[in-house]
């Protein structure tokens, strides 16, 4: 019953450390072949908001381990994180980081500010410093709702745990640097929500196209990227109809244009 701080992860620490990813120990050697990993996650903001993205494809090797896997999270009411690297440890570490917002809020009255979130994912990032040098790494995407400047703010990390701000747009896991690519020529200031989110829809087909690791969209089995937007007035996953409607868009055009949709030359 001693009165504690607002860490969830610290109260583990001091009572129950074999629950914590980073203390499992693990035998010498690389383990990164022995589970699956997740890629690619997107985000942007746009006018009013911040939409991240993640496609659904799970990997072990030259194995596809899982065809519709889930890698972006709500982590509050106006926050959510994509996980990158060995998904049952990313999975494991969002689901701490949830609890570990909550726990704050409960113990202070208040929840965390965007900086505030942002730091304690970098400090469970670091925790598991120990096993990512064995190859099990975890590098998530953070996104929130900024109240007080009024925008939404994107941070990518380090498997370290540096925490990094991003501006306008980012793209973590093996096909990031075909998505960014992409991004680079379709992101613009002006984009409202539909056109937000059918960039980043953009992007994950063109990480797709040239990453075997990224899963493009499904039609055959119906499954598309898991896509969620936060504004002021909190948090949303789209349905998967809304971002079926989208992604036939995108393939509908992509028959007429396999490169996708050409940029202006200004």
């Amino acid at each position: 019953m001693a009165a504690g701080n607002s860490s969830f992860a610290d109260f583990l620490s001091d009572h129950a450390p074999e629950l914590l990813p980073a203390n499992r120990s693990l035998p010498a050697g690389s383990a990164a072949d022995l589970a699956p990993h997740g890629t690619t996650i997107v985000a942007a903001t746009f006018e009013g908001g911040v939409i991240m993205a993640g496609d659904r494809r799970a990997t072990m090797g030259n194995i596809i381990a899982q065809r519709d896997i889930q890698k972006v999270f709500p982590t509050d009411e106006f926050s959510c994180a994509g996980i990158a690297g060995t998904a049952g440890l990313a999975v494991e570490m969002i689901r701490l980081f949830q609890t570990e917002l909550e726990h704050y809020e409960k113990i202070e009255g208040t929840t965390l500010s965007v900086d505030g979130k942002a730091n304690r994912l970098a400090a469970l990032i670091r925790s598991n410093l120990g096993m990512a040098m064995q190859g099990l790494s975890v590098v998530p995407l953070f996104a929130g709702w900024d109240d007080r400047a009024g925008t939404g703010r994107i941070f990518s990390y380090d498997v370290t745990g540096g925490r990094y701000e991003e501006t306008a747009f980012h793209a973590v896991g093996s096909g990031s640097l075909f998505a960014r690519g992409s991004l680079k020529k379709l992101y613009r200031e002006d984009l409202d929500e539909d056109g937000c989110v059918t960039a980043l829809v953009q992007a994950l087909y063109d990480a797709a196209d040239d990453d075997s690791a990224t899963g493009g969209p499904d039609l055959a089995r119906r499954i598309f990227p898991v896509v969620h937007v936060i504004t002021a007035d909190g948090g949303r996953r789209l349905s998967d109809d809304e971002v079926a409607q989208v992604a036939d868009r995108v393939i509908a055009g992509r028959m007429q244009r396999p490169d996708g949709p050409a940029a202006p030359l200004n």
